[in-house]
């Protein structure tokens, strides 16, 4: 199953698919890995990236997990329209300065960053500013169960939740009527399925405006309100796009992309003005492109054609810039454009919105900035200004902002900390390898300072959530730690991972820890080639469809691994795609048609489940589980650690009683890297390289 919603604002079987695995470390909440189009792109070939690691060895110096999480995680706000205050002197951001995720307001003018929720507990996510520019909007669940709640700060530090009750998970979708009012989907009436619901901005007071019946998922509401827009999922490789006009006599779904075979759709935006949706399709070809629906006549227009897939459009506050990103081979290229204003159209919306046309010219960002991947592009009110995070492979998530008049731009937060040296930190460069039946497989290779052929060091193949996740270019302090401790690590992004092509992206449906295995088994052998890894200690790491794939890479190829770090992975198929969180609905056919349906496929969910063949394992093995996971449910490591115990092999166990699909709280974040080295350091450094298979004898604590 996939890791925590970290890179959308609504999950659906879509985004489950090409969500990325920053939740394992969560150092940052904001996208991982968007590359600006107006930056220069992080590359090295293999020569100058192995003299590098030559030359700088000499002053390398390594650091403890303590150093590495002492950093800071910033993101912008979840609502791209008010990020900034009313007033364009501050933006709306989350932070775990505290320890734990906050909100807090940052002053862009004196750079005091002041802490507006005090969670000790559960991460409190920005969501947005209301109008008066006091009132706050953010969103927590309880202890990793993924339940979110929408509370209001009122400006004095009382919080209210308008969205309580039990098995209730609530997101916020969009304002509407210049703010007037906002929208939230709810299950509150249907565990099942998500409604909307028009919040008043003033009183908070709700009403129901669309009952979802069709379980409609990835739900977008135009800014007038009047229109909605969602996603029906009908396979794996299959789905529809649907319009409800709530103004109609009649208040149903009407179909838009009616189509023969198996065509994917997602919703980006509605255009500011209210005349089109914007919308992906991959019909012309491997990759989803972008297209314009007219509401009034129903043509469809091209909009972006890229050779990848587009990944979003959204638009700024008055409509006179476009954003978009395409992701491009595991980076996204972003571009904002400026749209030409029609002069003979009518003013919209109060006489504040020009009609707009969708010929644009591309807007350029000044000299200067930090190589890195852009993300979160968010505009002030007046437009003359954005805000954006700046992050690289070694370089944490930091909030900048550019004025786009004078071309200059302002770095507002210091994410590194201070204590770690920005050389000692690696830059990752994309690697590709060919499989066991000569398909190429891309993935993200990290190369430790002090490896070189006269110092082979050890090596971990990193696997991705998902199934359908990907590997992606950005900062992680969980790879990084690993990295600093002398462990290369490959993240391979095996067949069946999003990013590539459909093609590609469903050569593992029904295939599950079969020819995906492979894939990974491969990057193995690749690394194992190279002159500076010892290809006798190489092990495997991965988090929730990842760590399934270590189990099975060690029930299934027990002697591929020298070991395994399981993250709360899913080992026994059978009981997970039984238990799925009920708020699954709008995606539950795609899922069982990718997996195969329980009720029908049991006997094949039992083959491909480690729990069932751990009489297979030989080799020593670390699990990570938080007690509160709704995906992986804990009996589901309980029973993986017992069985493998059961082969008196080396097991250690850690349970964090507060977390859920990801770890999200620092002091958490800190005992599972130090797990990871200390395991590594135990049982990997120690292999002795003329009996690969030996490894030291199990402290009585690990039993």
């Amino acid at each position: 199953m996939a890791l925590s919603p970290t890179l959308s604002k609504r999950v659906t079987r879509k985004t489950l698919k090409t969500i990325a695995v920053t939740s394992l470390s969560l150092t940052s909440i904001s996208t991982a890995g968007i590359t600006s189009s107006f930056i220069g792109h992080n590359s090295l070939n293999g020569a100058v990236f192995a003299q590098e690691v030559l030359d700088k060895s000499a002053t390398f110096k390594t650091y403890d997990a303590e150093t590495f999480y002492a950093n800071t995680a910033y993101s912008l706000s979840q609502d791209s329209a008010r990020t900034f205050s009313p007033n364009g002197k501050k933006v709306l951001i989350t932070s775990n300065a505290s320890g734990v995720l906050n909100t807090y307001s940052l002053n862009l003018e004196t750079g005091e960053q002041t802490q507006l929720t005090k969670s000790t507990t559960n991460p409190n996510v920005a969501v947005s500013y209301f109008g008066d520019g006091n009132r706050i909007l953010f969103s927590a669940d309880g202890g990793g169960d993924e339940l979110n709640h929408l509370f209001v700060w009122d400006g004095s530090g009382e919080i209210t939740d308008i969205t309580p009750g039990e098995q209730v998970k609530a997101t916020f979708i969009d304002w509407v009527d210049d703010g007037d009012a906002f929208i939230v989907e709810s299950n509150r009436r249907d565990s099942r399925v998500f409604d909307l619901y028009r919040y008043d901005s003033k009183s908070l007071n709700s009403e129901l405006i669309f009952k979802n019946d069709l379980a409609l998922g990835d739900l977008t509401v135009s800014r007038d309100g009047r229109y909605v827009a969602g996603v029906k999922e009908e396979t794996s490789s299959n789905n529809n796009i649907y319009i409800v006009d709530l103004n109609g006599n009649e208040i149903v779904p009407n179909l838009i992309t009616s189509h023969e075979g198996n065509i994917e759709h997602r919703v980006f935006s509605f255009t500011p003005e209210g005349d089109k949706l914007v919308y992906g399709s991959d019909a012309e070809g491997e990759f989803s492109q972008a297209y314009t629906y007219t509401l009034d006549g129903g043509e469809s227009q091209s909009l972006i054609s890229e050779d990848w897939d587009v990944a979003f459009v959204s638009y700024s506050p008055s409509g006179k810039y476009r954003i978009s990103g395409i992701n491009q081979d595991a980076s996204t290229k972003v571009t904002i454009t400026k749209r030409r204003t029609n002069k003979l159209s009518k003013r919209l919306t109060k006489g504040k919105l020009s009609k707009l046309t969708d010929n644009v010219s591309s807007v350029t960002l000044p000299e200067g900035l930090p190589d890195g991947d852009l993300g979160q592009v968010r505009f002030s009110p007046n437009e003359k200004s954005i805000a954006f995070t700046l992050n690289a492979s070694n370089a944490p998530s930091n909030i900048y902002t550019v004025n786009l008049k004078d071309e200059t731009f302002k770095q507002h937060t210091q994410a590194l900390n201070k204590d770690l040296n920005p050389d000692d930190l690696v830059v990752s460069r994309v690697q590709r390898y060919k499989s066991f039946d000569g398909l190429e497989i891309p993935g993200i290779l990290y190369q430790p300072k002090t490896a070189s052929a006269e110092n082979p060091v050890p090596a971990l193949v990193w696997v991705h959530g998902g199934p359908g996740g990907q590997s992606r270019t950005g900062y992680s302090a969980t790879i990084q730690h690993l990295v600093n401790h002398g462990y290369a690590v490959f993240a391979a992004n095996n067949r069946g991972s999003s990013g590539y092509g459909k093609t590609f992206f469903h050569l593992d449906d029904k295939r599950h820890g079969q020819e995906d295995l492979q894939d990974i088994v491969y990057a193995k052998n690749y690394l194992a080639e190279q002159d500076w890894v010892d290809g006798d200690k190489i092990g495997i790491i991965g988090g929730s469809y990842g760590g399934y794939m270590v189990m099975a890479a060690l029930a299934f190829e027990p002697e591929a691994f020298a070991l395994g770090i399981d993250i709360f992975g899913v080992t026994n198929w059978v009981r997970t795609l039984q238990s799925i969180p009920p708020w699954w609905e709008s995606f539950r056919a795609s899922l069982y048609d990718e997996m195969g349906d329980p009720a029908i496929d049991a006997e094949r969910h039992r083959a491909i489940s480690p729990l069932f063949h751990a009489d297979n394992i030989t080799k020593p093995v670390l699990v990570i589980q938080g007690a509160n996971d709704p995906r992986v449910l804990q009996i589901e490591s309980d029973e993986m650690v017992a069985a493998v115990r059961a082969n008196g092999l080396p097991v250690e166990y850690i349970v964090f009683p507060d977390e859920g699909h990801g770890f999200r709280k620092r002091d958490n974040q800190i005992t599972a890297s130090n797990a990871y080295v200390g395991f590594l350091d135990k049982y990997l450094k120690k292999i002795t390289s003329d009996h690969a298979g030996s490894h030291s004898q199990p402290d009585k604590s690990d039993q």
